[in-house]
């Protein structure tokens, strides 16, 4: 996502490891990125710790949550939050929105996978 919309990467202040985010093992959280949000006539800046992860979402953590007193409704998959009096919904993908990002996602990888390896042999 970071790529994709061009962001501005910024040193993490408190870099962490993670270690159950996927398959390669434990990497280190280090940078952060502003991402600008903008619903209807909500608009609002989050920053994101940034990881290479399979997601075709933000995930939009505790603080944000806390602060716009945001509601997930977990069988639906839609959050809601009030804010300046005026309700807002953010919709989930559709089923065939995420199965497109997931097999760009697992192309990519692999591309990404295979030029190491071949960057590693001599």
């Amino acid at each position: 996502m970071v790529e994709k919309l061009n962001l501005q990467l910024v040193p993490h202040p408190k870099p962490y490891k993670l270690q159950w985010i996927n398959e390669d093992g434990e990497l280190t959280v280090d940078k952060r990125v502003k991402v600008s949000l903008s619903v209807v006539n909500y608009k609002d800046e989050i920053l994101c710790d940034v990881v290479p992860m399979e997601a075709c979402h933000i995930l939009l953590g505790r603080p944000w949550q806390f602060d716009k007193k945001a509601m997930h409704n977990g069988l639906t998959n839609e959050i809601t939050f009030t804010l300046k009096e005026k309700k807002f919904l953010l919709y989930p993908l559709t089923p065939s929105q995420v199965v497109n990002d997931q097999v760009q996602m697992k192309l990519k990888r692999e591309n990404e996978r295979k030029k190491k390896e071949n960057r590693k042999r001599p």
